[in-house]
């Protein structure tokens, strides 16, 4: 009796699980393999553009001495995307003009004396965003802060000089950018026998070439 009921359990169960393995057999029929062959893809070798050389011009305000037009020349090396180093040099004509007003013959041998600068300086992009020309045009932006030093050559001295500043930067195209520079140069400059430590704004702009 017990031989008969397991025989008889055993034969339901196959009953009961031969629909399924005829459902899957037939799932499994219809499935269609695609005949598609690979292709080897090449990924484009997009720049890095972590070099950045330019040129700029604009206003230096030389405490004592009034404004002038300044210009030069910058070299830039991105590290990462939020990190850079730069490495710049400019030049500008100050004049004693001032003084000659108070003091007969002025300061200066020649009414105009040559001013030349270089810093170099760590930057940190800080807020990167969009500039919207108008409703459907946009162009990437980026503000950045910086601050180092380097070396002021004027009216026969020579000033180690501390600099720091903030800009923003506009990409035109994946190669071009437009730049904005506000600097603050502070050295300390030997004038009519007294030392002292002047602030020299220096408010530029220019263009910078990727690659």
């Amino acid at each position: 009796m017990r031989k008969s009921f397991v025989t008889l359990t055993a034969a339901l169960v196959a009953a009961l699980a031969l629909p399924s393995l005829a459902a899957a057999q037939a799932n499994a029929e219809s499935v269609v393999v695609p005949q598609v062959d690979r292709r080897d893809i090449k990924l484009p070798k997009f720049p890095s553009n972590d070099f950045e050389v330019g040129l700029f011009g604009g206003m230096y305000s030389a405490q004592n001495f009034g404004s002038s037009v300044a210009g030069g020349l910058r070299a830039t090396y991105h590290i990462t995307e939020d990190f850079f180093v730069e490495a710049s040099a400019g030049q500008t004509k100050v004049s004693d003009e001032a003084f000659r007003r108070i003091l007969p013959g002025g300061i200066f041998t020649d009414n105009e004396e040559m001013l030349i600068y270089s810093n170099f300086n760590v930057g940190m992009n800080v807020l990167p965003g969009e500039v919207f020309l108008w409703r459907d045009v946009a162009m990437p932006s980026q503000v950045f802060i910086v601050a180092g030093g380097g070396t002021t050559r004027f009216n026969g001295q020579r000033m180690k000089t501390i600099d720091f500043g903030v800009g923003v930067k506009v990409y035109v195209f994946d190669w071009l950018a437009v730049r904005v520079d506000m600097r603050d140069n502070i050295y300390t400059l030997d004038l009519l026998g007294k030392r002292d430590s002047t602030h020299n704004i220096e408010l530029n702009a220019g263009l910078s070439f990727l690659f």
